[in-house]
């Protein structure tokens, strides 16, 4: 479809209109010389004075309304709305924390194909697939042990998320489990992020034993933050020293943050997990939606210049046949 920039530019189309209802008429003063028997000198030399050209006159009025009407009508710009095209931004930040400490090596769970396989590895295979599933969203890593780093930034290349995701080892960032530490350097990667919602699922199989900052305190300020905070054990509770789990304080800290904590005693659990996670954590997008334009003014104007330069080379072409056959009628 097709609309006008200006449309109110169409409010001058009567103004040639009103000027001849309104103006006088234009007068020149010439001299001239009266000759009292013109009409008999006309008759003697066989030639009869030409009346006005009225049926020329009413074309060339014709033409000139409508070259008017044309240039208006280029003035009003006229465009052409060609189908919108949209574009789908994220509204959500989510950053995955997972524990690569010394303790993650543990064979307790299994891979796809039902065979034992270390904690990390069977965490991986489901990560995966839950990045796979969030294609809207902005998904950041980070690993923590001893310390907690940024694997990942918040990114929406999800592929390179997932290479990235591959080349985490276990005990790459030290042996032992800094749960503090990867809640404080989340809210450092989002504190500046535009999205009103962020979300940090938190992995972890054993408790805190190295942060800097206390989990609980870490919880709080992540909450201040506008941050929720999922966590899932999937260590033991009864083991001893780094390998226990500590339940009671992932349950506290996703109840600070208003998320919900979670246990995942194999494969199966654990899965279950993220599609919970997946349900309560829906994707959002905004959809944006933009029509170009293309403008076609030059189509009237065109039109218009095509008229005039016609009508001349038509005029010219008259006079000339005119001159043409007067000269024939001479001779």
């Amino acid at each position: 479809m097709w609309q006008l920039d200006y449309p109110w530019l169409l409010l001058v189309l009567p103004l040639p209109w009103l000027g001849y209802r309104v103006l006088a008429p234009y007068q020149e003063g010439r001299s001239a010389l009266r000759v009292p028997f013109f009409a008999a000198m006309s008759r003697a030399i066989g030639q009869v004075p030409s009346a006005a050209n009225v049926q020329g006159s009413r074309w060339q009025l014709l033409l000139n309304s409508v070259v008017w009407a044309l240039l208006v009508l280029a003035v009003a710009r006229p465009v052409l709305v060609e189908p919108p095209l949209t574009h789908s931004a994220p509204t959500r930040d989510l950053m995955l924390a997972v524990d690569i400490s010394q303790s993650m090596q543990t064979t307790d769970l299994t891979n796809a194909a039902g065979q034992p396989t270390d904690r990390l590895s069977a965490v991986k295979d489901v990560v995966r697939g839950f990045i796979d599933k969030r294609q809207d969203d902005r998904l950041g890593l980070i690993v923590f042990g001893t310390g907690a780093f940024a694997q990942a930034p918040l990114t929406l290349d999800h592929s390179s998320l997932r290479l990235l995701l591959e080349e985490v080892g276990i005990g790459m960032a030290g042996p032992n489990t800094a749960i503090g530490d990867a809640i404080g350097l989340t809210i450092k990667l989002l504190s500046n992020a535009p999205e009103q919602d962020k979300v940090l699922i938190l992995l972890t199989d054993g408790n805190d034993t190295s942060s800097a900052i206390p989990p609980d305190h870490a919880a709080q300020l992540a909450a201040a933050k506008g941050i929720v905070i999922h966590t899932i054990g999937i260590g033991d509770p009864t083991a001893d020293g780094e390998a226990k789990v500590d339940l009671n304080a992932l349950q506290q800290i996703a109840s600070t943050t208003g998320g919900r904590s979670f246990r995942a005693d194999d494969r199966a659990a654990l899965e279950q997990v993220y599609a919970t996670l997946d349900s309560i954590t829906p994707h959002q997008v905004n959809t944006l939606s933009h029509q170009p334009k293309r403008d076609v003014f030059w189509l009237p104007l065109g039109a218009a210049l095509a008229l005039l330069l016609a009508y001349h080379l038509l005029a010219l072409a008259v006079a000339h046949v005119a001159a043409a056959t007067q000269k024939a009628q001479e001779g």
